[in-house]
This record gives C-alpha cells, sequence and structure tokens, in this order.
C-alpha cells in the first residue's frame, strides 16, 4: 500500500482522487490545492487529508501533478526542496502539453509518468494514456494503472501515438455531445420532446459504446446488423453517407492531431 498525494483538486485532479481513493493499493490520500476550502470538501468526501504542497512532496510514493500546464513549473520549484530529500518519488503529470522529457528536466531525477485523461473520468467512463520515463519500473506502472482503474480504461501508449490518441479520447466527447444533439434535434423536430430527446439520444450512445467494447465486434458489423434490408435505417445511413458524415469526423479528429504540432 502506498501514499497517495494529489497537488490540485480541480475537475480532472479531483475526479482521479476519488477514482485512487476506491483503489486497496492506497493507504493514505493526501490532498493539496491552491484553494484549501476546495481541497478540504473532497477531503471530507473522500476521508483524505488536507495538506500543503510541501507536505505533499514529503510524505508522498506517488505525487498527482494535477495543476494547469502553465502553472507547473512554478509549483514544482515550489517543492523542489522536498523532492531533492527523497531518493524517489513517482510523480505522475496530467500537465497538458508537457512531455515526458521535459517534464524529467524539470523534477531531475525522479521517475515520471505523463497521463492524458479526459472528461469522462468525472463518472468512471474515461478513458486515460499514459507514457513513461525509462526509469519508470513496470511495477510502478502497474500502479498508476491500478489507481486509476475506477475512473475507467488506463492504457499504455508510446508518446507520439498519445497526440494522435487524444483527438478521440480528449476533443471526442465533444464531437460526441454534438451527435447526440443533432440526434435529438432531429427527433424534436419529428414531435419527440426535448428532454426525453436527449436523454433517449445519449443512452443510445452509451448502450451502442458497451456494446461494442464489450463484444469486440467491428462497427461495421453492428451497423449492418441494425440495417434491415429495405429499412429504414439504411435510408438514414444514406443521408449521412450524403452528407459526407465519415469524412467530417475523420476529419475533426485529424484536425486536431495537425493543431498539435
Amino acid at each position: 500500500m502506498s501514499v497517495i498525494a494529489f497537488i490540485g483538486t480541480g475537475s480532472m485532479g479531483g475526479a482521479l482522487a476519488r477514482a485512487a481513493a476506491k483503489s486497496p493499493l492506497t493507504e493514505r490520500l493526501l490532498l493539496a490545492n491552491r484553494t484549501r476550502e476546495k481541497a478540504a470538501r473532497l477531503a471530507e468526501e473522500l476521508g483524505a487529508e488536507v495538506c500543503d504542497n510541501a507536505t505533499a512532496a514529503r510524505e508522498a510514493d506517488v505525487l498527482f501533478l494535477a495543476v494547469k500546464p502553465q502553472g507547473l513549473e512554478a509549483m514544482v520549484e515550489g517543492i523542489r526542496s522536498e523532492l531533492s530529500a527523497r531518493e524517489r518519488v513517482l510523480i505522475v503529470s496530467m500537465a497538458a502539453g508537457w512531455t515526458v522529457d521535459q517534464l524529467t528536466s524539470l523534477i531531475d531525477s525522479h521517475p515520471v509518468v505523463r497521463i492524458m485523461p479526459n472528461i469522462p473520468v468525472a463518472v468512471g467512463g474515461g478513458v486515460t494514456m499514459l507514457c513513461a520515463s525509462g526509469n519508470v519500473t513496470a511495477e510502478e506502472k502497474a500502479l498508476v494503472k491500478e489507481l486509476l482503474a475506477a475512473s475507467g480504461m488506463v492504457s499504455e501508449l508510446s508518446e507520439p501515438l498519445m497526440e494522435a490518441a487524444s483527438g478521440v479520447t480528449g476533443c471526442g466527447p465533444a464531437f460526441a455531445a454534438m451527435f447526440v444533439d443533432a440526434l435529438a434535434d432531429g427527433a424534436v423536430a419529428c414531435g419527440l420532446p426535448r428532454k426525453e430527446a436527449i436523454a433517449y439520444a445519449a443512452q443510445m450512445m452509451k448502450g451502442t459504446a458497451e456494446l461494442l467494447l464489450s463484444s469486440g465486434e467491428h462497427p461495421d458489423a453492428l451497423r449492418d446488423r441494425v440495417c434491415s434490408p429495405g429499412g429504414s435505417t439504411i435510408q438514414g445511413v444514406r443521408k449521412l453517407e450524403e452528407g459526407a458524415f465519415r469524412a467530417a469526423v475523420m476529419n475533426a479528429v485529424i484536425a486536431t492531431w495537425e493543431k498539435e504540432f
């Protein structure tokens, strides 16, 4: 069991702290935040301890850095003496745009794991990608995966592929929300009340995703099962193809990837 600390308890840090609190590998959970009251509210919910940044750096076996990218360097400078006094602390950063090499240069000799979680981690249905510096052991990677398991899927990727995947995992929720909204608009145009239209569309997306994940079925195969010959679904698919639906979605993902470079 390990002492786990979070510096930063905003929406993403708080969601992952909730996941870590559920792990049997968490012995103590320490929470530090610029606004102490915010950390205190979360600590009360999770049975955690509120501390300052220096205490988190001194006592944690695994230290999650959940601060905004532009504030990371200053925050690390503030705990540098505590980190320097430690032989080994596993640092887990979720600062967007900070590569493993940049994090390693900033944090010196400590092992570093870079993670990229997405918004649905808040409901245990997210995707968190990770990559690590060369001095992170297999056991430490497994520990991070276990600590975040309650937040959803945790997947290790090479760092270059993380940027490609972020177009699906990080930006995808916005695209999915647009699709749910469009489905609901269509249903409203056909007479369905908006509240029900949104609920039905969102539940359909959730159920379809769970079906694909549990079965391992290719999406095309699932589509073909729904499209009866001469039926209404194939007519809807035809309209989507006329509107270049696939190309629009593919181009959206590619555009997010190109923005990274």
